[in-house]
């Protein structure tokens, strides 16, 4: 399907003219225009999900076969325009060229193909049979029984700004995978990837309606997205405060949910860690889309022995890094998403001086003339209480505690709203995995800061509710239905 010259919607497998008009895309490096996003009003978001809704029925019935092909077709048709890609995702998302390549339309591609075998895997479950005595609802008998995944129907996914590609793709393609038909409502910041990903998917020969894109500037048409009668679930990855909000909708209309929220990611550092390992896996919150992830180690928790080395060399780290134009060779952070977002982060730096948080390194608004750039922050001698410590920054920002006793140190980690990945840095391997067991976290990170593309994903506590990746997001966006009959 040939992409429209001037942005539209899709819906119902066709680019539909915006009833608000458009706003304009901007550049978090050069504070340019990149492009125009159209402004979906209610009436046309609720029409992208009843052209879901329709889709539906035929596609939930498509051979998974069918869908595997199509899901794989979607990622060569990625990979092949790659380059196009990721210039368009680093100039709209303010990520460095490596990481627009490398983790977000790469990834995009990646999950595409994973769940194009995920369509192929296993969706019933044979339970043991049961014998049961005569009673008032038959005979004596053997009974079998099978649990079964159904698809859960239109699911509205709603996106985050850091990783347009990616987290678009992880919730797109497991949800096509299961039979689902889906509306997607990307980050009003860097709508446009999400647009180039529905082109791949019309040429891959995903049926109109299957896959519908609204986009607005505000929060209007995800409240849309979010409350259409039509839609039975909602996925979305962002901040608790509007990930509350959903909730609220969703439960007063009993839809589905998968949340992904906010993270203030504890770093437990004992003192017979490998500081340089410590260094290089924190350190990667200063650059990793400039601070702007959930999951990264930002409130590191320090035992007295290595505490001192630990903040020299995380300032060092920080002074090593090229900050500058995404597009340069050798820039390793670039802006965050908007001067809003700088305004907010810069704003918490001024908190933790306020505070009494010793600044370390950072602080000043890098001189580089135009974009929304925060050099990378890092605050010492904090404790449990300050709001940089508690509340989530969302920028190249890491505050440092220390702690005496493993008991301390755990109960530091826990002294949190969320809970999505903390991490444990110990040469005793036996005591880093007694320590992630008291942890209340979704997951956590055992001397390193990897992930594991086949682990579930989710948070404890104010991070989410559900789990995805992998088999897991197969389950997320399914609903299990049991059969049983007489043997």
């Amino acid at each position: 399907m040939t992409a429209p010259d001037e942005p539209r919607l899709f819906v119902g497998g066709e680019w539909v003219e915006p009833d608000d008009g458009h706003y304009e895309v901007v550049d978090p490096a050069t504070e340019t225009v990149v492009g125009l996003a159209p402004e979906a009003g209610r009436d046309q978001v609720h029409a992208a999900a009843a052209a879901a809704r329709e889709a539906f029925g035929p596609w939930s019935r498509t051979a998974p076969e069918e869908r595997a092909r199509i899901l794989a077709a979607a990622a060569d048709v990625i990979e092949r325009d790659a380059a196009a890609h990721a210039d368009v995702a680093r100039r709209e998302s303010g990520a460095t060229t490596a990481t627009a390549r490398g983790m977000q339309v790469a990834v995009a591609a990646a999950r595409f193909r994973r769940y194009a075998r995920g369509a192929l895997e296993p969706v019933e479950q044979a339970l043991p049979p049961q014998v049961t005595a005569a009673g008032p609802f038959g005979r004596a008998g053997v009974v079998g029984a099978v649990a079964v995944r159904r698809p859960v129907g239109v699911v509205t996914c709603i996106t985050s700004y850091n990783n347009p590609w990616a987290n678009a793709a992880g919730k797109v393609a497991p949800a096509l995978a299961m039979g689902n038909a889906v509306v997607v409502k990307p980050a009003p910041q860097d709508p446009l990837s999400v647009f180039r990903m529905a082109r791949a998917l019309a040429e891959a020969g995903v049926p109109p309606g299957v896959v519908n894109v609204v986009t607005g500037s505000g929060p209007e048409a995800g409240r849309a997205a979010v409350d259409s009668p039509d839609v039975d679930m909602v996925s979305f990855t962002g901040s608790t405060a509007v990930g509350r909000a959903i909730a609220e909708v969703c439960g007063r209309g009993m839809k589905r949910q998968l949340m992904e929220l906010g993270g203030k990611g504890a770093a437990l550092v004992f003192d017979d860690a490998d500081p340089a390992a410590a260094v290089a896996g924190i350190g990667t919150t200063y650059s990793f889309y400039s601070g702007q992830i959930c999951t990264a180690p930002t409130r590191v928790i320090a035992q007295r022995g290595i505490y001192e080395h630990l903040v020299a060399g995380l300032a060092a780290y920080a002074g090593r890094l090229t900050v500058g134009d995404p597009a340069a060779r050798g820039t390793v952070v670039g802006p965050v998403i908007s001067a809003a977002h700088r305004d907010r982060v810069e704003s918490y730096v001024a908190l933790g001086r306020a505070e009494g948080a010793r600044l370390v390194v950072g602080g000043e608004r890098p001189d580089l003339g135009k974009g929304f750039y925060v050099a990378p922050t890092l605050f010492a001698e904090c404790t449990g209480g300050m709001r940089v410590v508690r509340e989530e920054i969302f920028g190249p920002v890491v505050v440092v505690l220390p702690f005496d006793t493993e008991e301390e140190g755990i109960a530091l980690a826990n002294d949190s709203e969320y809970g999505l990945i903390d991490y444990v840095w110990s040469g005793d391997v036996a005591r880093a995995f007694r320590v992630a067991g008291e942890l209340r976290a979704g997951g956590v990170g055992i001397n390193t800061v990897g992930r594991h593309m086949e682990a579930p994903f989710g948070g404890f506590k104010q991070s989410g509710v559900g789990r995805d990746v992998g088999s897991y997001a197969l389950h997320a966006y399914g609903e299990t239905q049991a059969l049983v009959w007489p043997g």
